[in-house]
Order: structure tokens, then sequence, then C-alpha cells
């Protein structure tokens, strides 16, 4: 296995990578490739990504017979990635064609792409459950207990990517696009102060919690003029007109 400071360098250079990408599925796309990069054993790699009403979806795999083989987690109600998901942050198996968790589901992989060995991490951020990366081994016992470990590294920077992502994406849709967002952006900071990255802040809460709409137009003042939470004021001849209803 590399040494530690190797590994470092390889995560910190795999989380910039990761937070660069577009959206959530490209990030995901980044995280198996590198994943089959950093960690000794990982011979292939998939990521699924959990949505409302607990539908699960395969973002990302090395290979396509892989996201099959996850898809069948799903279809037979067993696996380690609903493990992961549902029971514990981490679960692993040494030899899936004899391992007793998952009489169906694990013998079928390890029949169709010859991968017997498994590591799942559910990825999280602040709580909430957003999916699960799981990596495979060819060779039986293929991941050791520093590999693991080196795993869960991985899978945190990974969750933290995704779930930014996903802010990213929600914020774009309740905006209505990226050149509005950078717009409303520069309101805030201009009209309150703020930093880029605070001013994002309040965006996202604004999003989640409130009807917020962008017009292409200036519109009059509305809400509270004091302070981020109303986010309203005159912005000046050019600006869009950021609104935010009850």
């Amino acid at each position: 296995m590399p040494n530690s400071t190797e590994f470092n360098v390889e995560l910190a250079a795999a989380a910039r990578g990761m937070q660069d990408e577009d959206g959530a599925r490209q990030a995901m796309e980044r995280a198996v490739a590198v994943a089959t990069e950093i960690l000794p054993g990982c011979d292939a790699a998939g990521a699924c990504v959990v949505h409302r009403g607990d539908r699960i979806d395969t973002h990302a795999t090395s290979n396509d017979e892989l996201r099959q083989v996850d898809a069948l987690q799903h279809e037979l109600g067993e696996g380690p990635c609903l493990d992961a998901l549902q029971h514990h942050d981490t679960v692993h198996s040494d030899d899936l064609s004899t391992d007793e968790r998952w009489p169906r589901w694990g013998p079928e992989v390890a029949r169709r792409l010859g991968l017997f060995s498994i590591v799942s991490y559910r990825l999280f951020s602040t709580g909430d459950n957003l999916g699960a990366l799981n990596l495979y081994g060819r060779s039986r016992a293929a991941f050791s207990s520093d590999d693991i470990h080196d795993g869960v590294a991985l899978a945190a920077h990974i969750g933290v990517a995704l779930a930014a992502a996903q802010e990213v994406e929600n914020l774009e849709k309740a905006l209505g696009g990226r050149t509005v967002i950078g717009q409303a952006t520069g309101i805030l900071m201009e009209r309150f102060e703020l930093t880029a990255d605070r001013a994002f802040s309040v965006l996202i809460r604004l999003s989640k919690h409130k009807n917020v709409e962008a017009a292409p137009a200036c519109g009059a003042d509305r809400g509270d003029p004091d302070g981020p939470e109303g986010v309203a004021g005159t912005p000046r001849p050019g600006c869009v007109g950021l609104a935010v209803g009850s």
C-alpha cells in the first residue's frame, strides 16, 4: 500500500478534483475513478445516490457490468450497499461467493464479474444520508484493514463533494441557472458586504426554506431591507432583482 504521505497527497488532489466537477453525477464519476487509482486492491468501484422517497440511483460505475450488479442489490433487496445505507456506515466482505448475508447477490457478482471482495461506505454529510460508495476487488480478502481505513477518508471527502454538488443543483433549479446565481451572489456581496462564500451560503439557505425567485429585471423593495434573511432592497440599475416570497 502507498505510504500515508503519498496517500494524503493523492486524497487532497482527488478532493479538489471532485469539488471542481459541474454536478453530482460528474463528481461521482470522478470519485469511482479516483478509488480505483489510489486504493490498493480496488479493481472496480460504483457510487449510488439516495433521492427523496428513498429511491436509489447508481450514479457512476467503473464499468457497465458493475452498474447491473449494483442495480441487482435493489432488485433482490440484499447486498452490502443496502446494509451500509440502512444499518452500518461501513460493510466489508472478504468473499462474496460464500458470504451468508447475501446468499443470492454475492455469488452472482463473483460468477458474473469475478469480483470476490467488497467494501461499502455510507456517504453522508451533516447527518444526511446521501448514498454509498462500493469498492470491489478481484481477489479474496483484497482489502487490508489499512485499505478500509483509507477508504473511510475517501468516502468522507466524496460525501462532502456530493452534498456540495447537490446544493448547487438545487439552487440552480430554484433560481433558474448559474448566470442568475452569480448575479444574485454579487447583489448580496455588494448590498450586505458579504464574502462570496457567505453570500452563496445565504442563497443555499434561502432556497431550502423559502420560495426564491430571480427575475431578469429590477423590481421594487421587498422583504426586510436590513439583512440577508430578507435578501431585498432595490438593486442598482442593470442588476437582477432577487425576490423572496413568504
